[in-house]
């Protein structure tokens, strides 16, 4: 595995979130940058209301969700004559993977501090950085992304 590609991914996630973007658009912006920047940068906007785990519903984590739907970039279908379970099983395995990384997949309960604290932050920083790296390595180890695909200084 490309261990630059990786870390390129858990630091950009983190960096991102950083610079005040949520969780969920700090994952689509390090990917897109990574992996997919044929993407215009303006979709940022529709993962905006999966942070805080849907809008700080406290629900699926918006790091998760954004993964999730990278993943879908690789795996979802463009037709209802296309298989769909394909792309049910990519999303059911980096669920798991999630789940058994971070002990649980709801953000209420992977973050317990008040939404916005600092010690909220603190923690969905890790958890964005860490979602990052995950994503990055399950993308790899399935094939769906080579591991010569960032430039050099991203990392």
């Amino acid at each position: 595995m490309s261990q630059e590609l990786i870390l390129a991914a858990r630091n950009k996630a983190g960096d991102y979130f950083r610079q005040g973007y949520n969780c969920s658009e700090s994952i689509f912006l390090a990917f897109r940058d990574l992996v997919a920047p044929e993407l215009e940068a303006g979709l940022v906007k529709m993962f905006t209301g999966f942070g805080g785990g849907l809008g700080h519903s406290g629900c699926m984590c918006g790091a998760l969700s954004s993964s999730e739907m990278i993943i879908g970039l690789f795996k979802g279908r463009t037709s209802n004559q296309e298989d769909r379970e394909i792309s049910y099983q990519a999303a059911r395995e980096f669920h798991d993977l999630f789940n058994d990384r971070f002990g649980g997949t709801c953000c209420r309960s992977l973050n317990s501090h008040p939404f916005d604290t600092p010690e909220h932050l603190k923690n969905c920083i890790k958890i964005t950085g860490n979602t990052g790296k995950l994503l990055m390595e399950y993308l790899i180890q399935n094939g769906l992304v080579a591991q010569a695909t960032t430039k050099k200084g991203d990392a």
